[in-house]
């Protein structure tokens, strides 16, 4: 089965609107990888100053060739994504197996 990795970004309030300005412009990005599959940016709502960016890869060689082809050439030169400082001021990376998923049904009628 497929794997998730969440990269957990704390963002100060000043840099939200830049953090999300940064991954609308790179959209595209990681869209055409191989063994990718799929992408959210979650905006925090209470109680927390992280984002969290999920993707979901079909294994963990896919991710590896993303993050040393495509995203590491986006980053280059970039203070982490999209020119000057980093809107972030730290991040970890969290790694999941999927052992259960589920879709919505088919409503009748």
């Amino acid at each position: 089965m497929s794997i998730v990795k969440i990269n957990v970004l704390s963002v100060p309030a000043e840099q939200r609107e830049e953090l999300e300005r940064r991954f609308s412009s790179r959209a595209g990005v990681v869209e055409s990888s191989d063994g990718f599959e799929w992408f959210e940016l979650l905006r925090p709502v209470e109680g927390t100053d992280r984002y969290l960016v999920y993707t979901r890869w079909r294994d963990e060689e896919s991710y590896r060739a993303w993050m040393e082809g495509p995203m590491k050439a986006a980053h280059q030169g970039q203070g982490g994504g999209g020119g000057g400082r980093p809107a972030a001021s730290g991040a970890e990376l969290w790694t999941f197996d999927v052992v259960q998923q589920a879709a919505p049904r088919p409503q009748e009628g």
